[in-house]
């Protein structure tokens, strides 16, 4: 008897040719068994990614589709497209609710985002039932945080009879390319008081102050400030142990670092009331700084407690991205769920944070081929 051939696993990425989601079409687009759709509002900048794919040989059926999450019909549209997989990369997501999310389910689809707001991504458990009564995944946070970080923890995890602390840092190349959507995320919190674990007690902290300064070997110096994330509740969820969660990110530039920190205490003093609004005029101001700084952009977590022995412990990781290729961090935790879901290697449904989901070295390894280089040691 002849066997039947297996259906393409369909992936529709919503943005998928912004900063991230482009970065996800490529690596995807050299896979075998798959059905790639680049969808978004622009069907210019759609169709131009899908022929550039196209013409380089890519493995996948790429095609384009003008799509707007925000328009009247959306889920029938996106019904018509028959995914398996839906990623959202359209951000921001701080002030978004979860109908594309409830959109894919709906029809039967898993569902995957790169959702850096802290209240999208802790609230999203919220889907868990649709979720289930789907059969399908919806996974919110396959980014840098919590889909990194929260992987990261994991590996180092059993090392510690008792995981106290963990203090996350970020500081991309000032010559890396930024996005629109991300440059509203950041000044979405600039300023902004949000909750913090500090020494076993929540107490209010701003968005971008509380400054602090961390020097790299062959880097250099990079200033950091605090930043709201997932991370903050879904690790201290995760590891109940915490008695401090933080993370702070920094511009490589001290004068679009320490603009930004002056701009914090307008806002946290009510001088500035949407500094969000100024989004694009500020991403214009940056991309004329462009040939400014460097390409290396990094990421580190810091880990403390007591190993199983009740000796102090302190870890530190790092990642070091150079010539440029410090965004494709933050498109990974897709591309690695995406091949996962497609292969059927990720059992069971449900919905909630991106934790738990896939290891440090399937992460690492879908980073092969890369200038990114990673060091764990104990400090």
């Amino acid at each position: 008897m002849q066997q039947r051939a297996a259906r393409p696993f369909r992936i529709v990425v919503l943005g998928g040719y912004g900063l991230f989601g482009a970065r996800i079409v490529r690596a995807l687009a050299g896979d075998d068994g798959l059905e790639l759709v680049v969808a978004g509002r622009d069907a210019a900048k759609a169709g131009a990614l899908a022929a550039e794919l196209d013409r380089g040989g890519a493995r996948a059926t790429i095609e384009a589709m003008a799509l707007d999450i925000d328009a009247r019909g959306f889920g029938e549209r996106l019904a018509a497209l028959a995914p398996a997989l839906v990623v959202h990369t359209a951000g921001p997501f701080q002030h978004r609710d979860y109908a594309v999310a409830r959109a894919a389910l709906a029809l039967g689809a898993h569902y995957v985002d790169l959702a850096d707001g802290r209240d999208f991504v802790a609230g999203f458990a919220a889907l868990d039932a649709e979720a289930r009564a789907a059969g399908r995944r919806a996974i919110s946070g396959a980014s840098s945080v919590p889909g990194l970080s929260g992987a990261v923890v994991a590996a180092l995890a059993d090392r510690f009879g008792r995981l106290d602390a963990i203090e996350t840092a970020i500081s991309p190349g000032n010559r890396t390319p930024r996005g629109l959507a991300t440059t509203r995320a950041i000044l979405g919190y600039v300023g902004r008081a949000y909750p913090l674990l500090d020494r076993g007690h929540w107490r209010r902290a701003h968005g971008w102050q509380s400054l602090r300064r961390l020097r790299v070997p062959g880097i250099g110096t990079r200033w950091l400030a605090r930043c709201e994330v997932p991370d903050l509740c879904v690790l201290a969820q995760r590891y109940p142990s915490l008695r401090s969660c933080d993370f702070r990110a920094g511009l490589e530039l001290r004068r679009m670092h320490f603009g930004l920190w002056l701009a914090s205490w307008a806002v946290r003093c009510g001088v500035l009331r949407d500094f969000a609004r100024h989004a694009p005029a500020l991403l214009a101001l940056s991309e004329r700084w462009l040939d400014s700084g460097s390409d290396t952009g990094l990421m580190q977590l810091e880990l403390r407690g007591v190993d199983r022995e009740d000796v102090p412990l302190h870890l530190r990781w790092r990642l070091v991205a150079t010539h440029g290729d410090g965004p494709q961090v933050p498109a990974t935790a897709a591309i690695v769920l995406a091949r996962k879901l497609a292969r059927d290697e990720l059992a069971g449904a449900g919905a909630g944070p991106c934790l738990d989901l896939f290891t440090l070295d399937e992460f690492l390894a879908a980073l092969d081929g890369y200038a990114i280089t990673t060091t764990i040691e104990a400090v």
